[in-house]
């Protein structure tokens, strides 16, 4: 008998409003320290949010059964986190829906929706998996942000930010243990509750509340090799994507550098100006992200300002100055997946002191091979003493593997630092 063919690309369950009220919407967990709040936020909405915490080995092997492996490490973890979720028996498959983000640029995450849908559609053929994106993506299927909402995930972006950006100056050197981890959990709940109670937008008097609930955390004064992470979204913020590359690091006695996520959001914002800059195309479009753009960095400027004023924590790196830095290696026109950002971040971080870097990507991801591993020449020409290494993140490579490779540049951090 013939087998009956389903086009996943055109059939598939709809998410739709009514379902906010029937359906628990499940989210891979990629941002450790935003999605606490963000998570939070969502719920504040009416979404019935759950961000996803299963990882592991199972989880891998769950992805590399639904998604090739030439594909994406990413996809493989994000379908594999979704598909080992659905097994679990916890959700109910008639009343769960899946939500991934698009960023809608040239790179194979944009078509994860696609990929999702293939993976789930033989055993939970009801579950919607909805998109959030501000591209004009999956218009049948995607979550409508609105104004508020917009805002809202704006500054949890911003508390976000500032919450991760002191904890990891202040983990490495807490004298007591898990003094940094009260202060996360007690900054993350005094920002949500901000969302909740009001005066959300009040980022400035937040911001320096975040930063006081970090400076109350006692530190040593112990002088510790700063080790930046740099790379594809996905693997340089998630603890599954990346093998815990944080904890790993503060157990190796170093200070992980993570970058701001809003640097990513500016710069998806300014790749679109770029276009009617250099193309001549969606001049109305980029004309409307500039006017955007200006609000936000107006904002970063002055979060920036707060931490320099209040000394105790290096503040983020400012947008403008990251486009400068790209601009030494590599043209602002190189858009595809993280594109010019990478080496932006790896020569911020070398004017500020941090001259270790980690570069995380997937294996395979040629955008990000050809603008992380691609510029690190370059980058060592401009700043001659950056200890740079490239590591690949895939489900065939080892977590010893990696962590020696990073061991060896640990190594001639530790010397220079000495």
């Amino acid at each position: 008998m013939e087998e009956k063919f389903t086009d996943y690309t055109t059939e598939y369950p709809k998410w739709d409003k009514q379902m906010k009220s029937t359906h628990k919407i499940l989210v891979p967990d990629m941002l450790p320290y935003h999605f606490l709040i963000i998570e939070k936020v969502l719920r504040d909405e009416g979404y019935d949010v759950e961000i996803l915490k299963n990882d592991g080995r199972a989880v891998i092997d769950e992805g590399l059964k639904h998604v090739n492996n030439d594909t994406c490490y990413p996809c493989l973890c994000v379908v594999g986190q979704y598909i080992d979720a659905l097994k679990s028996g916890k959700y109910d498959p008639e009343h769960t829906a899946l939500l991934i983000s698009q960023s809608g640029g040239g790179c194979r995450a944009s078509n994860y929706v696609s990929l999702i849908r293939k993976a789930i559609k033989s055993e939970f053929p009801k579950v919607p998996v909805v998109s959030i994106n501000f591209s004009g993506l999956e218009k049948d299927s995607s979550l409508k942000i609105g104004v508020k909402l917009f805002l809202k995930l704006l500054y949890a972006i911003l508390y976000g930010d500032a919450v991760m950006w002191c904890y990891n100056q202040t983990k490495p050197y807490e004298t007591k243990e898990g003094a940094a981890d009260e202060a996360r959990n007690k900054a993350v709940d005094f920002a949500v509750n901000k969302f909740v109670k009001g005066g959300y937008k009040n980022y400035k008097k937040i911001t320096k509340e975040i930063i006081k609930i970090f400076a109350s955390v006692e530190r040593s004064k112990e002088k510790k090799a700063k080790v930046g992470i740099v790379g594809e979204i996905y693997v340089k913020y998630s603890y599954l994507g990346n093998n815990n590359l944080e904890k790993f690091l503060l157990s190796e006695n170093c200070e992980p550098v993570v970058p701001a996520l809003l640097d990513f959001v500016l710069y998806c914002i300014v790749n679109v100006i770029n276009d009617g800059d250099f193309y001549g195309i969606n001049k109305f479009t980029a004309s409307i992200y500039r006017f955007v753009y200006r609000i936000i960095h107006k904002m970063q400027k002055k979060i920036i300002r707060i931490f320099e004023e209040d000394g105790n924590f290096e503040p983020v790196h400012d947008f403008e100055h990251l486009r400068a830095c790209a601009d030494k290696v590599i043209n602002q026109g190189v858009k595809m997946g993280e594109g010019w950002l990478i080496p932006a971040e790896m020569a911020a971080l070398a004017e500020t002191g941090v001259k270790n870097i980690v570069c995380a990507q997937p294996f395979g991801c040629l955008p990000n091979h050809i603008a992380g591993k691609g510029c690190v020449r370059t980058l060592k020409n401009i700043y001659e003493d950056e200890n740079i290494v490239a590591v690949d993140y895939d489900p065939s490579a080892t977590r010893v593997n990696q962590e020696n490779r990073i061991k060896l540049m640990l190594a001639t951090a530790k010397e220079n630092l000495n």
